[in-house]
């Protein structure tokens, strides 16, 4: 006997709120871009250039006291920000000293590290210090203009494959799916101030990685339902294909979220940007493959014969059912 997570046989209506859901994907999509665009990342070390302190004590972290040690030391933007993590005991209190790159400096040097640890143990002595990071601005620069043109390349590569694989309407649908994606998961790191590193730059490859995969098993099951039922209107072809991959779809997302949960409450600090990434991924890449991918694809409309050359797609059936 096997396990169904949904029935064998679906006949729910996606589309029945096309119009709602797609305007509400847009929106959201503007919102999470002012959002960026006023409150900005919260970088990390990667990205913004200079070092990151992590520090950790049997003690209470006293962020004023360990703000007040540092002040002599001249050392210009200094954040110090406490960890919390439910996997933490009772006397493992952490914490996190990120200090800008200095004038005319690669990099935060050694000796003005040790300066800084020597004035937190003043402050106390059981405090040690688990790991340095350190990045110039040069190489922070550089890392940014890479991260930009890797989501940028994976996006015109993937819309090139949906061109040559299916049509011209199936590339757009599925780029504005993937820039959907992208876009709400940066607008949810800027609107919380959660690290924006190179461990995210890797989370938003691995969502549009994942987004792709689906959108792409539902275009496949598009295509072949159009040449198997030719008469169909469009919109129902297409709620057809979406609850017959259904089963398929809520297997792969919920036994990955079963295990990217586990990471996010077990996985501690250190990785929480990036599983949480992944994880608002995996939840809105499943949504915009049915609800922007296709709905794009429906406005546009696609060809019925697929065994023709293409002479007129997209307006065979440009104007579907409401």
């Amino acid at each position: 006997m096997r396990l169904r997570l949904v029935p064998q046989e679906t006949n729910y209506d996606f589309f029945r709120w096309r119009k709602t859901t797609f305007g509400a994907s847009m929106v959201a999509m503007v919102l999470s871009l002012v959002v960026w665009l006023s409150v900005g990342l919260n970088f990390g070390i990667d990205f913004q250039g200079g070092t990151t302190i992590r520090t950790e004590s049997t003690q209470a972290v006293d962020v004023g006291a360990y703000r007040a040690a540092l002040q002599p030391l001249n050392l210009g933007d200094v954040s110090i920000t406490e960890v919390f993590d439910p996997s933490f005991g009772a006397d493992e209190n952490v914490a996190m000293v990120r200090i800008q790159a200095q004038d005319g400096e690669e990099s935060v040097t050694a000796e003005t590290v040790n300066a800084v640890e020597a004035a937190l143990q003043q402050v106390d002595p059981s405090i040690t210090f688990p790991s340095v990071e350190s990045v110039g601005p040069k190489v922070s620069g550089e890392l940014v203009q890479a991260a930009v043109l890797a989501v940028a390349a994976a996006l015109v590569a993937i819309m090139f494959y949906i061109w040559l694989r299916f049509e011209w309407q199936f590339s757009i649908g599925a780029v504005v799916a993937l820039f959907h994606d992208v876009l709400l998961t940066i607008g949810l790191f800027s609107l919380f101030q959660i690290r924006f590193d190179l461990a995210t730059i890797a989370a938003l490859l691995t969502i549009v990685g994942y987004s792709i995969n689906d959108t792409v098993v539902i275009f496949d099951r598009v295509r072949e339902n159009l040449i198997k039922y030719k008469k169909k209107p469009l919109q129902e072809v297409m709620n057809l294909s979406v609850n017959e991959t259904l089963s398929r779809t809520v297997m792969t997302s919920g036994t990955t979220l079963i295990a990217l949960i586990a990471l996010l409450v077990l996985g501690g600090d250190v990785i929480r940007g990036f599983v949480f990434a992944i994880t608002w991924g995996i939840v809105v890449g499943t949504y915009s493959s049915v609800y922007v991918a296709k709905n794009i694809v429906l406005m546009l409309g696609t060809k019925r014969d697929w065994s023709k050359p293409d002479e007129g797609a997209g307006t065979n059936f440009g104007t579907p059912n409401a």
